[in-house]
């Protein structure tokens, strides 16, 4: 199944990339952001963080899993939200695709998604989802990737 909407910790998918909701700063952080980087090995992942230093919101960029069951950490910054007239949606939309697109350069045939910026940057979660969705299926209907958008609570 192309797309598959399952509840899990992201940490234990078995995706050749799972996706970190990640500030610009690459730094470790709370929910899903900080949960990747204690499971991959913080120490590890911070430096190969700090060795890229930064990414915009709505970019992707990516480092090796360490400790974690997948090949890639594919890390992408979402919008915070500002009430829904500030971009968000297309912010949002850039995350999934730019992160699904870099899988692809990877040669990833599988990844895992987060509800990205759903937790602490507030956007509304149905909406969120609508939009991920919306991105995958996009995408999944012209190249060959299984998707998993995982939910955690």
């Amino acid at each position: 199944m192309p797309l598959e909407i399952i509840r899990d910790d992201i940490t234990k998918v078995k995706a050749d990339a799972i996706v970190n909701a990640a500030n610009s700063e690459l730094q470790m952080g709370g929910g899903v952001c900080g949960a990747i980087f204690r499971a991959a090995g913080a120490e590890q992942l911070q430096k190969a963080c700090d060795e890229i230093g930064h990414c915009p919101v709505g970019a992707s960029v990516f480092t090796d899993s360490f400790r974690l069951p997948s090949q890639y950490i594919i890390h992408t910054v979402g919008p915070i939200w500002r009430g829904g007239n500030e971009g968000e949606e297309k912010l949002l939309r850039s995350c999934y695709r730019n992160s699904l697109e870099l899988a692809r350069s990877l040669d990833c045939a599988s990844i895992a998604f987060p509800l990205i910026s759903s937790g602490i940057y507030g956007y509304p979660k149905e909406q969120a989802k609508q939009v991920a969705v919306s991105e995958i299926e996009k995408f999944i209907q012209e190249h060959e990737m299984t998707v998993y958008l995982v939910l955690f609570n």
